[in-house]
């Protein structure tokens, strides 16, 4: 933490892989990236980083103008923890990947993330695989994909959306022209599902 609070200048990625930082001291990470000017990428996945670490964070994700990654999957995040990253989309014009996976993300979050989306004009890397996002939450972010030009990479595999969900998502794909990569697998999407696609 020392060297991001002085700016070495070295250090632009910052792994902290499985480093049990949990909440409380995601409140001391967060404190270093206000004051930081050259991290770039930050890796914080497999955490134990709950809603409250997360407000942490996106605290400090309101006045750093430099971090361009970040990468929190396989945290304990949730709708609340969502709706925290909301308000930081909504202001922060740096960030262009959010790798968010497996957080216990509910549609409810999906909403939440979906309202900051609208105007947020950087993000183009967005990974919501396997939360447990079903047909109401892609509803949401199918309405978003209709308007948003920015975003080119999404992954939502994992989240049993079937063959409605695909539905919904073809009728994006007609007239979406920024996404470029998709990831739906392991959605029992079914034959129907895939027939939508494929039309799409």
């Amino acid at each position: 933490l020392q060297r991001i609070y002085k700016n070495d200048t070295t250090l632009t990625v910052l792994n902290l892989l499985h480093s049990q930082i949990g909440d409380e001291k995601a409140k001391y990470l967060a404190e270093a990236l206000k004051v930081n000017t050259t991290l770039t990428a930050l890796h914080a996945s497999c955490n134990q980083i709950g809603s409250e670490g997360v407000r942490h964070l996106c605290e400090a994700l309101k006045v750093n103008t430099t971090l361009a990654s970040l990468y929190i999957s396989y945290n304990w995040i949730g709708d609340e923890g969502a709706r925290h990253l909301t308000e930081v989309l909504k202001v922060n014009t740096t960030l262009t990947i959010l790798y968010i996976s497996y957080n216990l993300i509910e549609d409810e979050g999906a909403r939440h993330l979906c309202e900051a989306l609208r105007v947020n004009t950087t993000l183009s890397t967005l990974n919501l695989g396997n939360n447990q996002i079903r047909v109401e939450g892609l509803r949401h972010l199918c309405e978003l994909l209709k308007v948003n030009t920015t975003l080119s990479t999404l992954g939502f595999w994992g989240n049993e959306i079937g063959a409605e969900g695909a539905r919904h998502l073809s009728e994006v794909l007609k007239v979406n022209t920024t996404l470029t990569n998709l990831n739906i697998s392991s959605n029992i999407i079914g034959d129907d599902g895939a027939r939508h696609l494929a039309e799409a």
